[in-house]
C-alpha cells in the first residue's frame, strides 16, 4: 500500500481539457506532494495547489525522462494518444518509474484500426463486419461488392479525423482515394478499414485496468457535430454527459461480459496486458451493444464529466498507483450517484480556420459544483488568459439530476467571456428525448423489431417458386400449419418414414459477408437428402427454418429460392417452412437456418446392410463439387491467416473469387444413387461431411471391419491443396475435417462394380475406387487411410 504522506511526485503529460481535469482531480490526493504538467495550458498555469507546467513537449521523450529524473518523479501520467502508441510507457519503465498508460504493444488498441479489429474478431468481441485494406483497387472491389452502409477509417492514428461515413458507394469510392491516394492523412491512411454501419446510440465507457482487473466508471455520451441537433462537421468533442440513461444495468452488464472483461483478458492472453485507462466506443444497436473502437487513455471531454463523479473518498492517485503495480482489486472506487454535464466553449470558425490568441475572461463562480476546464488556452508574457487552440475551454457541473447539471454547466459557460466562442446549447437532449419518449408509449410488435407484413411479404414472393417443388404425394402448398405427404400416391405399399435435419454451418457466414444467398439455400437440402438417401430412403418433402434478426425480404427470397432449388434437384416437395425474426438474438445482417427431411423406403430395404459386407468388398467415392458444407471454420481462419478477403481471385482458381469458389453448393446425390440402390447394388453408403472421410466412413461399417482408402486413388481438388499448404494443416486433421474431393463413399461388391459405375457415371458423377474393406481385430469400425507422399 502506498504511503498515507505525501510521496508522490507525478510528471502529467499534455495540454488539453483532459489534462487539466486530471491535474485537478490529482491535487485533491493527500498522496500527492507534487505535479508538474508538460507543457500544460493556461489553466494549469495558475490556481491548483502543488501544480505548475514546465515546457517541455510531450513528444521529447528524452527531456520528460531527463526532467522526471531530476525532480525525482515516481508517476508518469500521459494524457494524449499519441505519446503511449510512440512507447513513452517503456522509456519510463526502464529507468524505473511508474508509468499509468499501456505499453506500445498495448496502445496498438487505438494506434491500428486493422490491428484492434483483427483482435475483437479473434477474441469474438461484438462488432461490426469489416474487411482490411492496403490497395485501393482491393477496397474498391470490396466496396462494389457489398450491398450496406460503410464506415471508412484510416487505420493509424488521424488526430480523430480519419473516419469518413459515405452515404453512397459514389461516396465511399471518394473516401478511399482521399485517403489511400490523395494521403489526406498522411501515413495514417497507408491501410484502411471498411466496416459495416451500425445504426443505434452511442455510448463511452472508461475504466481503470491493471492488466487483470477492469473497473468501469459512468458511462458517457459524447456531442460530436459542431451544430446543435448534430448538425455540422465532426469536432474533437462539444460536450459530454454522465450517466447516460440509455445504459441501463443490464446494457453495463453485457458490455462488462461480452467487451471489456473479454478485451482485458485476450490482451493479457495475447501478451500486451492493458495497465491504464482503457476508453471504448459503443453503438447499441437493436441486437445490443457492438464495439466501434478502442482508445487507450482518458476521453476529452468524457473526463471533465466523469472525474467530477467519483466520490470523496475514491483517491485517483491511488488508483492510479494501484494499476501500475497490478493490485486494482485491492482499491475501493466508488461514485457519487450524482449527474456530471460539459459544455465547450470553442473558438469562432471551429473546426474549420480560427484564430488564437484572443483574449478570455471568466467571471467569478461560487457555485462549488461548476468547474471550468482549460483547454487551447495559454497565458501571456502580461499574465492574460488568450487562446490557442479550436476547443478552447469548457464548463463542467456537477448536479442530483441530469437537468439540475445541464442548468449549472449552462450557467458556468455563461461566465466565460471570448470574441466570437461558440457553444452546443442541446448537450445533454438525446438523454431527454429518451425520458420523453418513454411517456405514453404506445407498444407495436414492429416496434419491438419484428414485421409481420414483411413477413407475409416473403411469402407471396415465393409461393410460385416453391410450387415449382410439388411432386406427387403432395401439392407444395405453403400457408398452412403443417406439411401432408400421401405415401400411397407415391407409390410405396408398407413403407418406412425416414427423417433427417441438419443446418448450414459457418459457410453461411460468408454468404452473409458477400451478399451470395441462394447457394446456401441449396447447401442446406443437400446437407439433408444426402443423409436420406445413406439409409436407402428416397426423399419426399423438406421444410425449412428461416432465422434472422430482422427479416430482408429480399436475403430471404434468394435464400429459400436456393432451397426449392435444391429439393427439386433431389425430387422432394418444399412442403413448409417456418421464418423467425428475432431481435436480439443476432446480430442485426445475421440469419441462420436449418432443415428438416423426410423421406420412406421400404421395409426390407434399409441401408446399410452391414450383415452383407465382407472383406475384400469394393469402396467407391463420388467426386465433390468442392469443399461443400463443412469445415468453414477452419477454412474461415485459413483464409484470414492468408490475409485474403471473399472478393480476392481465389489462389487455387483462374477464374474464381474466394467467395464464387467457397460458396459453390454441396453436390445432392439423390438421383444418380437411386436408380442402383432400386437395383440392391448397393451395401452402404457414407455422406461425407462434418468429420470428414475419417469420422463418416466408419458410421455405415460393422464392428469387425475396416475401411482402407488409399488418397492416391482420386483427384484431391486444387481448394484442398491450398488449404493444407496456406494453413499448414496436419493430412490427419484435414482429412477428418474436409471432403478432400469425395463427398459420398459406397460399399459394394467387387463383382458389382462395372455395373454401379456405369450407372452412376451415366448420371453424371465422377466415380473412383479409393479403397476396400477389410477385417479388424480392433472390435471397433475404424477408417485406415493411405496418404499420398504430396497429398498438397
Amino acid at each position: 500500500m502506498p504511503s498515507t504522506t505525501a510521496s508522490l511526485r507525478i510528471l502529467l503529460v499534455g495540454n488539453g481539457g483532459r489534462e487539466h481535469a486530471l491535474a485537478w482531480k490529482l491535487a485533491q490526493s493527500p498522496l500527492v506532494q507534487h505535479i508538474w504538467v508538460a507543457p500544460g495550458n493556461g489553466g494549469t498555469a495558475v490556481g491548483l495547489p502543488h501544480v505548475e507546467n514546465v515546457n517541455i513537449d510531450s513528444a521529447d521523450f528524452d527531456a520528460l525522462v531527463n526532467f522526471a529524473l531530476e525532480k525525482a518523479v515516481n508517476l508518469v501520467v500521459p494524457g494524449p494518444e499519441q505519446p503511449l502508441v510512440d512507447g513513452i510507457e517503456t522509456k519510463f519503465r526502464k529507468v524505473g518509474i511508474n508509468c499509468f498508460g499501456p505499453s506500445e504493444a498495448a496502445a496498438r488498441m487505438e494506434g491500428s484500426k486493422t490491428f484492434s479489429k483483427d483482435f475483437m474478431k479473434k477474441h469474438n468481441i461484438p462488432t461490426a463486419a469489416y474487411e482490411n485494406f492496403t490497395s485501393y483497387e482491393d477496397a474498391a472491389a470490396y466496396i462494389d461488392s457489398i450491398n450496406h452502409d460503410v464506415v471508412i477509417k484510416a487505420s493509424g492514428l488521424a488526430a480523430g479525423k480519419g473516419v469518413l461515413i459515405p452515404t453512397t458507394k459514389a461516396e465511399a469510392y471518394q473516401a478511399i482515394k482521399e485517403i489511400m491516394q490523395d494521403r489526406a492523412f498522411g501515413s495514417a491512411g497507408d491501410e484502411v478499414v471498411i466496416e459495416e454501419k451500425l445504426d443505434g446510440d452511442e455510448l463511452s465507457i472508461l475504466a481503470f485496468s491493471d492488466g487483470y482487473t477492469v473497473f468501469d466508471l459512468p458511462p458517457a455520451q459524447d456531442h460530436k457535430r459542431i451544430y446543435d441537433g448534430d448538425e455540422g462537421p465532426n469536432t474533437g468533442g462539444m460536450g459530454t454527459y454522465a450517466p447516460a440513461p440509455i445504459a441501463t444495468d443490464a446494457v453495463i452488464d453485457e458490455i462488462r461480459k461480452t467487451i471489456l472483461q473479454p478485451t482485458i483478458a485476450g490482451m493479457r492472453k495475447d501478451g500486451f496486458p492493458f495497465v491504464g485507462l482503457l476508453f471504448i466506443g459503443i453503438m447499441l444497436t437493436t441486437t445490443g451493444p457492438k464495439l466501434l473502437e478502442y482508445n487507450v487513455r482518458f476521453g476529452d471531454p468524457e473526463t471533465q464529466s466523469i472525474l467530477p463523479l467519483l466520490s470523496s473518498n475514491s483517491d485517483l492517485a491511488e488508483i492510479m498507483l494501484a494499476c501500475c503495480e497490478h493490485r486494482l482489486d485491492a482499491i475501493s472506487i466508488k461514485t457519487n450517484g450524482k449527474f456530471g454535464v460539459t459544455v465547450v466553449g470553442a473558438a469562432g470558425g471551429y473546426p474549420g480556420s480560427y484564430k488564437k490568441n484572443v483574449e478570455i475572461t471568466v467571471d467569478p463562480i461560487e457555485d462549488k459544483d461548476i468547474f471550468v476546464f482549460h483547454a487551447g488556452t495559454k497565458l501571456s508574457s502580461e499574465g492574460k488568459l488568450l487562446s490557442s487552440g479550436g476547443r478552447v475551454i469548457a464548463a463542467s457541473a456537477v448536479a442530483d439530476t441530469l437537468e439540475e447539471a445541464v442548468r449549472k454547466a449552462y450557467v458556468g459557460i455563461s461566465k466565460i467571456h471570448m470574441k466570437d466562442m461558440h457553444h452546443r446549447n442541446d448537450i445533454a437532449y438525446r438523454a431527454f428525448r429518451d425520458i420523453n419518449s418513454k411517456k405514453d408509449k404506445v407498444f407495436t410488435y414492429a416496434d419491438s423489431g419484428v414485421s409481420v407484413d414483411n413477413g407475409n411479404t416473403l411469402v407471396e414472393r415465393i409461393k410460385a417458386k416453391v410450387k415449382t417443388t410439388a411432386r406427387s404425394g403432395s401439392n407444395a402448398e405453403l400457408g398452412g400449419f403443417g406439411g401432408l405427404f400421401d405415401l400411397k400416391a407415391a407409390g410405396f405399399k408398407d413403407p418406412l418414414v425416414v427423417a433427417a435435419t441438419d443446418g448450414i454451418g459457418t459457410k453461411v457466414k460468408i454468404a452473409q459477408a458477400t451478399g451470395i444467398h441462394n447457394t446456401v439455400g441449396i447447401d442446406l437440402v443437400a446437407m439433408n437428402v444426402n443423409d436420406l438417401v445413406v439409409q436407402g430412403a428416397q426423399p419426399l418433402m423438406f421444410l425449412d427454418y428461416f432465422a434472422c434478426s430482422k427479416l430482408d425480404v429480399e436475403t430471404a427470397v434468394a435464400f429459400v429460392s436456393g432451397v426449392a432449388d435444391g429439393c427439386i434437384v433431389s425430387g422432394c416437395a418444399l412442403v413448409g417452412g417456418e421464418t423467425a425474426e428475432m431481435p436480439g438474438i443476432y446480430n442485426i445482417d445475421e440469419y441462420d437456418a436449418g432443415g428438416t427431411a423426410i423421406g420412406a423406403v421400404e421395409r426390407g430395404h434399409t441401408l446399410p446392410k452391414q450383415d452383407e459386407m465382407a472383406a475384400g468388398d469394393i469402396l467407391l467415392g463420388l467426386g465433390s463439387n468442392g469443399v461443400h458444407s463443412n469445415g468453414f471454420s477452419l477454412v474461415r481462419n485459413i483464409i484470414e491467416h492468408a490475409g485474403l478477403s471473399y472478393s480476392s481471385k481465389a489462389p487455387w482458381s483462374t477464374s474464381e473469387t474466394v467467395a464464387s469458389s467457397l460458396l459453390i453448393p454441396t453436390r445432392i446425390y439423390v438421383k444418380s444413387l437411386l436408380p442402383a440402390i432400386a437395383a440392391d447394388l448397393i451395401l452402404g453408403m457414407s455422406h461425407i461431411t462434418g468429420g470428414g472421410l475419417l469420422e463418416n466412413l466408419p458410421r455405415m461399417l460393422p464392428k469387425h471391419l475396416a475401411g482402407r482408402i488409399d488418397c492416391r486413388s482420386w483427384e484431391i481438388l486444387p481448394v484442398f491443396k491450398w488449404l493444407g499448404r496456406a494453413g499448414n494443416v496436419p493430412k490427419s486433421d484435414i482429412l477428418k475435417t474436409l471432403n478432400m474431393g469425395i463427398g459420398m463413399v459406397l460399399a459394394i461388391k467387387a463383382e458389382d462394380v462395372e455395373k454401379v459405375t456405369e450407372i452412376l457415371v451415366d448420371n453424371g458423377e465422377k466415380v473412383y475406387i479409393i479403397g476396400r474393406l477389410e477385417d479388424t481385430v480392433e472390435g471397433n469400425a475404424r477408417c485406415i487411410v493411405e496418404y499420398a507422399d504430396e497429398m498438397y
